[in-house]
């Protein structure tokens, strides 16, 4: 499109606004701790996602509950990127949003390097003005109810939580499922936290209002899930995990597709090729007519064998690079198998410098931001 000079300023005006917006956005989530949004108990994991496991405890009486979360505090080795983020005030964690469809979407996010880095994550979650304004900036939405408060206590592996009596109060049982699925995931991110146990207003219940379950015990489990067809039956099917777009364009969803088939990497290869299912508002990562020649694996690398369609992912606004990320998590996702390697009819081909490489998260927030703002200033400065 043509701009005058006019209105070229103007639209820089505006890029330079968004930009000093996000920075006010960024200065206020640091002001506003999310611990003013929700009740949550003294806890003391050592402050990083790489925590060790804790010591058993005693186990508890049946229905009795411990508000202070306990986690032993062992030494384990961090990452040299970990201990940079540590050295800066910071360190990682992975928050769990929605979409405006109700897509779970994992978002690695930076929190204080302090003592309770699993209390600090869930309250990221909840609704507020500043957690709302951060998802806002990923294209997401919060995922726990506003003001809901939490007591958390982590020991021996379980994470036993107590909710509030606003969890009693979500609109609908698909709201009901985020919230229990979301923090099951981000409590599970953590090494030491193999299950979790729910507690609402200090009881034990076997489900909310609009009939979740919230009895027994809850392990990490599959998001999003879909059937590749409806004449599969779950209990015949297998899952591979796929990633696509979501409709904030920056954002990868993980959708977990139960197939008919060997999970193994032609699988899901074959899957991502067919892209999302019909009902789905994501985006296909991969362009129309692609297919899959072959598929191999040889010393821990996937090559990959596209049809020449695949070249036409180049043209992409992005020049390709969030589909390439999909691929890369698409297969890194099964054992054994640490890179990706591309071809086309048979030719290598190179898709440029660190797009095949291995990230660490799906979602890194500062990743999407920033990719936002570039998108933004090239639609300003693009002239025919």
């Amino acid at each position: 499109m043509r701009f005058t000079g006019k209105e070229r300023k103007m639209y820089v005006l505006a890029l330079g606004l968004l930009v000093a917006a996000i920075a006010l956005a960024c200065t206020w989530t640091m002001w506003e701790r999310p611990s003013s949004q929700t009740s949550l108990s003294a806890e003391t994991p050592t402050p990083a996602p790489s925590e060790t496991p804790a010591a058993e405890e005693t186990p508890l009486p049946e229905g009795t509950f411990a508000p202070e979360e306990t986690v032993a505090p062992e030494a384990s080795a961090e990452t040299e990127d970990a201990q940079q983020s540590a050295d800066a005030g910071t360190v990682n964690t992975v928050v769990y949003y929605q979409d405006n469809y109700g897509y779970l979407v994992p978002v690695q996010c930076k929190v204080p390097a302090e003592d309770g880095i699993a209390k600090a994550t869930l309250s990221l979650m909840v609704k507020s003005t500043a957690n709302d304004m951060q998802a806002a900036r990923l294209g997401l939405r919060t995922v726990l109810p506003e003001n809901l408060s939490m007591d958390l206590d982590i020991a021996g592996g379980l994470a036993r939580i107590d909710l509030g009596k606003e969890a009693l109060e979500m609109p609908d049982a698909a709201a009901e499922s985020n919230m229990i699925t979301a923090i099951v995931q981000a409590l599970t991110e953590f090494p030491t936290v193999e299950k979790v146990e729910f507690l609402v207003g200090g009881q034990r219940l076997e489900a909310l209002p609009h009939g979740t379950s919230v009895s027994g015990q809850f392990t990490r489990e599959d998001l999003n899930l879909e059937m590749a067809s409806a004449d599969i039956a779950l209990e015949d099917a297998e899952p591979v995990t796929l990633y696509f777009p979501g409709d904030a364009g920056n954002v990868l969803v993980p959708v977990t597709r139960m197939v008919y088939s060997e999970p193994d990497i032609n699988t899901a290869v074959v899957e991502l090729c067919k892209g999302p299912s019909a009902a789905s508002p994501l985006e296909s990562v991969l362009p129309a007519g692609c297919g899959v020649i072959d598929v191999s694996v040889e010393d821990g690398i996937a090559k990959i064998n596209f049809t020449g369609e695949f070249i036409d992912l180049a043209e992409n606004s992005d020049g390709g690079r969030l589909a390439l990320k999909a691929l890369v998590l698409t297969c890194t996702q099964f054992e054994g198998i640490e890179g990706v390697e591309i071809y086309v009819d048979g030719e290598p081909y190179d898709p440029g410098a660190d797009t095949l490489a291995l990230p660490a998260c799906a979602n890194v927030a500062e990743e999407i931001v920033d990719s936002a703002i570039q998108t933004q200033s090239s639609l300003i400065f693009e002239f025919e």
